[in-house]
């Protein structure tokens, strides 16, 4: 999610709680004075959506589908017209990382050859709505003149896999990429490569069944830190986790602008 689009939607949060407050201060008096308006209210709707076929809110929401669409639209053309994002061309003139997306779909794979491995990251573009939906409100006065956090300081759960050309089995890495850093929660291997790198209702729930090791943090220090430097070596550094929340609210961008096409064609049809 954008930050300007943060900004409109907390915006918009606040008239909306401003207009519940007004609405539940009047509800007494509109209770009394509507006692008797209710039969006719109900009959008037019941005859409007008979006579046009459809909904009588299909207009409205199509509009304000479509001024979202365009307010999206001009910011995604003069995004355009500056090019690629540079956080995005300095990764791929990198070299390290191909990245492999598509359109439609939230999920983003990182993939890269080290010797005679293959090494997978896979992350949700859907983990940027977790910024705002664990974003506390404001309940006391003066708190809405606090600084915001880092644009990119939410959690974005990593799952790596690391597989041999020369050995069976897939090495699986759990993280969690924030503020710059990854913080492993777990080391898993499966004796069955297919097992260990497939990402199907099947494979999960045999998954399930399986001893996957123990949390990483219970791990001896020692051990620990040779494990950081394992994946750091393999380019599972403080650059990527930079990297990972910046693409991901930018495939989330992507994504949303599609949704509101798709769902305002629909609407319209």
């Amino acid at each position: 999610m954008s930050a300007v689009r943060a900004l409109r939607q907390l915006s918009g949060s606040s008239l909306r709680l401003a207009r519940v407050s007004v609405v539940s201060r009047a509800a007494p008096i509109v209770a009394r004075s509507a006692l008797g308006a209710v039969t006719p209210a109900a009959r008037a709707f019941s005859m409007t959506a008979r006579r046009f076929g459809s909904g009588t809110t299909d207009v409205a929401v199509s509009q304000k589908l479509q001024e979202e669409l365009q307010y999206e639209e001009e910011v995604a053309a003069q995004e355009a017209e500056e090019g690629e994002p540079t956080f995005l061309k300095d990764f791929k003139e990198a070299g390290n990382w191909k990245i492999v997306e598509d359109s439609g779909k939230e999920e983003v794979t990182l993939t890269r050859q080290f010797g005679n491995e293959t090494i997978n990251l896979v992350f949700s573009a859907s983990d940027v709505q977790s910024m705002e939906a664990e974003e506390p409100a404001l309940e006391e006065e003066g708190q809405e003149d606090e600084e915001p956090s880092s644009p990119h300081s939410y959690p974005i759960r990593v799952s790596m896999t690391l597989t041999k050309q020369a050995a069976p089995g897939t090495l699986s890495v759990d993280m969690v990429c924030q503020d710059g850093h990854f913080v492993v929660d777990n080391i898993a291997f499966y004796r069955d490569s297919k097992l260990g790198s497939e990402l199907t209702a099947e494979a999960d729930w045999a998954r399930r069944a399986l001893y996957i090791g123990p949390q990483f943090d219970s791990l001896d220090i020692g051990l620990q830190e040779e494990f950081e430097k394992f994946l750091q070596e393999r380019g599972v550094n403080e650059a990527l986790a930079l990297f990972i929340p910046e693409y991901a609210e930018y495939k989330e961008q992507k994504e949303y602008v599609r949704w509101l096409k798709d769902v305002k064609n629909f609407v319209d049809a």
